[in-house]
């Protein structure tokens, strides 16, 4: 991948995308459609600044885009998931390749696991009433952002 200023920026905007979607996530329990969709949208950008070919690079993008919405659909079917969410990790796919995505993958699964603690303790701390709502694009976020900022910070080594 070459590593130009378009490049950057891409990676930039997606960085500051993935903070507005942590943080309407704690907020409102929400991540907006518009916010998934540019984020999907920009990324045939971020690969032609990239410099992938048509054929297979950005189809196997596609397909993998494709791969990880569909399971992460499927956990939403059974009430795993929340709906952007599901669209949130889809919408990230398209910017990583499958090795990348199955770290992110990996590092959202623990720093969720943690978020779902936290989120349970306060909520029995409270004595809240329902069940516990956690706000796992803070998860996504956090993990799709390790990548992005290594592209920015490690880009030397």
């Amino acid at each position: 991948m070459e590593n130009g200023p378009l490049v950057y920026g891409l990676l930039a905007a997606l960085a500051i995308a993935l903070l507005h979607a942590a943080y309407t996530d704690i907020v409102r329990r929400e991540i907006e459609d518009w916010l998934n969709a540019g984020i999907a949208l920009t990324a045939p950008v971020f690969w032609w600044a990239c410099g992938l070919s048509f054929w297979p690079d950005m189809a196997l993008q596609l397909a993998l885009g494709a791969g990880v919405f569909v399971f992460f659909a499927l956990m939403f079917a059974i009430g795993a998931m929340g709906g952007g969410d599901v669209k949130l990790l889809g919408a990230i796919a398209l910017w990583f390749p499958w090795a990348e995505m199955a770290r992110i993958t990996i590092i959202m699964s623990l720093i969720g696991a943690v978020l779902t603690v936290m989120v349970v303790a306060v909520h029995k701390v409270r004595r809240s009433p329902g069940r516990p709502e956690v706000p796992y694009g803070v998860a996504i976020a956090m993990a799709a952002l390790w990548p992005v900022g290594e592209r920015f910070f490690n880009h030397f080594a």
